[in-house]
């Protein structure tokens, strides 16, 4: 209710509060997406606790969501955060009974800041990886955990990029934290000749937040730069700590060449423009001679190509080709046969089936995506229904390709994603 000397009407007045709440809304989302993995890190280092740092964190963000609309954002949000949530973890030590035991060691941490020694892992984040990515959990373990907690992403976008059930991921991250805390796991830097335990569960880690960052597999935007920047920044410093890791090297190469593309792959109004659209001036040339440095110093390692090497080397052939109708599709469809091999999946076998229909005509591809179909892959998906309505569009058969585009306009959880879907459908004469 309005103050009777105020003027403002009442309903004036709640529209200006919650104007006001979202508005701090929006800034905590902002800071979060920024420093919360710093902010989870910092606190991790502080309480010993990868799973209670994360709560805190949380606590923290939801009284900032509660005190901030009226007292206002402070100067430095992220150290407001930080420093509230330190407080949650005492008052949870102390309910816990085991204050004095973690006094003690945050007295040991003010005093190790004070004489510093040399740390092998010097940024926060990507120590917080390698934590969550202890081998006492299992790989799917690790993987889950690390993107809920580093990456911010939700279970739903996670169990999207792994196509599971909510419930299943949802399961996988509860399981870790507990197994965490069972193990009595500390933040701490693991020794150098520890981190191959932990490099595939890293490499995965970052290869997943670049994924979702390049296309983003829910909301309002096509991508989220912010996410693939900084998978592509933690990338960059593994394979200097790593340098004769190739496939280190080689997801560095992967996600230079991806990232070269990101000025042209959307337009003023944030959508989509699609590969054949794009203006290839656009792309970034330095990024793309990162991109062929890096997988040079991999190849050079004389180790083979792995998992990311193979997607390097098919996302360079896509960088350095003139046009589309230029690209050596059939390089491609040798490459993806490869990873077929080495790493099976139905999203490895639909690109197969993308690359098969540059090379040598829809017609086999749309075979080749029948019989994906029939066992049941990526159920749920919209990309099996995108990809088959392409290929029936190229074949004339136009009602078939209006109805799968329609289908995986449907299924889309991406609102770009699904207005490209859409316009496809409407599209069809």
């Amino acid at each position: 209710m309005a103050d009777a000397g105020s003027g403002v009407p009442a309903d004036e007045e709640t529209a200006g509060e919650e104007a006001a709440a979202a508005a701090v809304r929006h800034r905590i989302d902002a800071v979060w997406r920024i420093d919360g993995a710093g902010i989870v890190a910092a606190l991790a280092r502080a309480t010993g606790d990868l799973g209670l740092a994360e709560d805190v964190a949380q606590e923290a963000a939801a009284e900032a969501l509660a005190s901030w609309p009226a007292g206002g954002v402070p100067r430095n949000p992220a150290a407001w955060l930080t420093s509230v949530a330190k407080r949650r973890a005492i008052d949870a030590w102390r309910r816990a009974e085991r204050l004095e035991e973690h006094y003690a060691d945050l007295g040991r941490e003010l005093r190790d800041e004070a004489a510093p020694a040399w740390d092998p892992l010097p940024d926060d984040v990507l120590k917080l990886v390698f934590v969550a990515c202890h081998p006492v959990l299992s790989r799917e373990g690790q993987v889950a955990l690390t993107l809920r907690i580093v990456g911010g992403l939700s279970t739903g976008e996670i169990a999207r990029l792994f196509l599971l059930p909510v419930a299943t991921v949802q399961q996988r991250i509860v399981r870790a934290k507990k197994t965490l805390a069972a193990a009595n796991v500390p933040f701490g830097v693991p020794e150098p000749n520890e981190w191959r335990d932990r490099l595939g569960g890293v490499l995965a880690v970052i290869y997943l937040l670049f994924t979702e960052g390049y296309a983003a597999s829910a909301g309002q935007s096509w991508m989220r730069q912010d996410l693939a920047a900084e998978a592509l920044r933690l990338g960059r410093l593994l394979s200097r700590l790593v340098p004769q890791e190739p496939e280190a090297l080689a997801l560095v190469a992967l996600m230079e060449f991806q990232a070269s593309r990101f000025r042209a792959r959307t337009r003023a109004d944030g959508s989509p423009v699609l590969l054949d659209e794009q203006d290839r001036t656009l792309w970034d040339r330095a990024q793309i001679e990162r991109g062929r440095a890096a997988m040079a110093q991999a190849d050079a390692l004389g180790r083979g190509r792995g998992n990311y090497a193979l997607q390097a080397a098919i996302a360079q052939c896509h960088a350095v080709a003139p046009s589309v109708e230029g690209t050596n599709w059939r390089r491609i469809v040798l490459l993806y046969e490869a990873l077929g091999r080495l790493s099976p999946s139905p999203v490895v076998e639909l690109n197969r089936a993308v690359a098969v229909s540059m090379a040598t005509g829809p017609a086999t591809a749309l075979e080749m995506v029948n019989r994906l179909a029939a066992t049941g892959a990526l159920r749920g998906s919209h990309l099996l229904p995108s990809v088959r309505g392409e290929l029936l569009s190229r074949l004339g058969r136009v009602e078939e390709a209006r109805t799968e585009f329609s289908a995986a306009a449907a299924l889309a959880r991406n609102d770009r994603e699904r207005e490209v879907l859409e316009g496809r459908a409407a599209g069809m004469p």
